[in-house]
């Protein structure tokens, strides 16, 4: 197993990885003066890759897909990739539209004789973004930079503006308002990523006295920091049994992770994954119909465990964050094998040079404004201010970025006219980087 520290998301076990108070916690043991407080510039979120990607054969059962192949100009490479899906530049009517089967279930997670239920956060996970509709044309706030920005610590909140300004006026989640304008896809067009949760029964862990804690941030939010790799090995036990054919969502309440023994190497919040037959993992004599099995967990994440108050640093960084990363991320390398050049950027610098199509990994703690959200808007347990009524989905790389793509007729254009036409990310010109209104950059 490979670790290291970045900004969210953890691809593990590829076989080929509103109330006005909070919810989250259920108090039964110990003042919060107990808990050790973990300190913001040792609180960060991390990501680890295990194993490596599955290549199913089109005979396979496994999510709907479609295969393309994409020139790199800059290395000559032509790179092969799977994404969730029609494809954009081949389907005709109805067989433009995708929608996937999301099995979500709840984790109800007891550790350190505290409760922190997936329950509690479904109805608002549901109402968000990652399921519900909006218009994707406008954004009333974006991630900013201070003075020393884009760095890590120093993403703060901004104005917002024109976001998607091609699919104004249409109601969609945001997986398919990302994917539609990845592939310039906007207004009339019947292209479309649709997800459609179903909720399955909650499971209860309960975890060992030495494999989780509790912590709390600066701003006196608790929640469960547990060891990952005793806890990936319970989301593989529950998934094994899942649909191949379906997403499966393990949805998690303040529950974050720690890698090896030091319960300050902190933390992880969601992962995406992908396990096949054979090689360990079943039967190999599956006559070309083995099944594909893709996954995620995330966690849904408490304003003010990273964010500051008052929208300061790390504004982005709560409620469905992680999940819109890690659905992100399963849609544009649901096998876990896309490989592209090497890139490197100074928003993300703990990932080193890494050449996986991670579409969360170069956009850590960027994201923007969308819906109404009512849970979780009090204040922090220390009375501070973090939460600001709205939902935090991230921003997110689109494959021209990887693949130096320029001009880029890929994707949508830009909200301003620029030289390279389309966009690098979703947010576009929002995004406060200038290193992705151009492609990436190798290492």
């Amino acid at each position: 197993m490979s670790v290291r520290p970045v900004r969210f998301s953890v691809v593990a076990m590829a076989a080929s990885a509103v109330a006005l108070v909070a919810a989250s916690v259920s108090v039964a043991a110990g003042s919060s003066s107990s808990i050790q407080v973990i300190d913001d510039s040792t609180l960060q979120a991390m990501s680890t890759t295990i194993g490596g990607g599955a290549s199913p054969l089109t005979t396979d059962r496994t999510v709907a897909h479609w295969s393309g192949s994409t020139l790199d100009p800059h290395n000559g490479v032509t790179y092969g990739y799977n994404m969730v899906g029609a494809d954009p530049n081949n389907c005709t009517g109805s067989a433009c539209s995708a929608t996937i089967q999301a099995d979500i279930t709840p984790i109800v997670v007891n550790v350190a004789g505290r409760t922190f239920s997936g329950n509690n956060v479904l109805d608002a996970t549901l109402a968000s973004p990652q399921f519900a509709n909006n218009d994707y044309g406008t954004t009333p706030a974006a991630t900013a930079a201070t003075a020393t920005a884009p760095a890590a610590g120093t993403l703060v909140r901004g104005p917002g503006g024109a976001l998607s300004q091609g699919d104004a006026g249409n109601q969609l989640q945001l997986q398919d308002a990302t994917m539609r304008a990845q592939f310039n896809k906007t207004g009339s067009s019947g292209f479309h990523l649709i997800l459609h949760p179903n909720v399955l029964p909650a499971v209860t862990i309960d975890v060992p006295s030495n494999q989780g804690t509790l912590l709390q941030s600066g701003r006196g939010v608790i929640f469960a920091d547990i060891n990952i790799t005793w806890w990936s090995a319970q989301i593989q036990n529950l998934e094994s049994s899942a649909d191949p054919t379906h997403l499966p969502i393990y949805l998690t309440d303040n529950v974050l992770l720690h890698i090896g023994p030091n319960i300050l190497n902190c933390c992880v919040i969601g992962f995406h994954g992908t396990r096949a037959s054979g090689r360990g993992n079943g039967s190999n004599n599956s006559n070309g119909n083995a099944k594909v099995q893709t996954f995620a967990w995330a966690s849904w994440v408490q304003p003010g465990v990273y964010s500051r108050p008052n929208g300061g640093t790390d504004w982005a960084l709560q409620d469905i964050h992680a999940l819109t990363h890690e659905i992100s991320e399963w849609a544009d390398d649901p096998f876990v094998n896309n490989l592209v050049e090497p890139w490197l950027t100074p928003t993300a610098p703990q990932y080193g040079c890494t050449g996986i199509l991670e579409t969360g990994d170069p956009v850590v703690a960027i994201g923007f404004a969308m819906g109404t959200n009512g849970f979780e808007q009090g204040p922090n347990p220390n009375g501070s201010q973090s939460a600001d009524g709205y939902y935090h989905p991230e921003d997110e790389a689109y494959l021209p970025w990887f693949m130096r793509t320029a001009p880029n007729n890929v994707s949508e254009p830009t909200q301003s006219p620029s030289a390279n036409i389309g966009r690098y990310t979703l947010m576009g010109d929002l995004n406060p980087f200038p290193g992705f209104r151009q492609p990436a950059t190798g290492c």
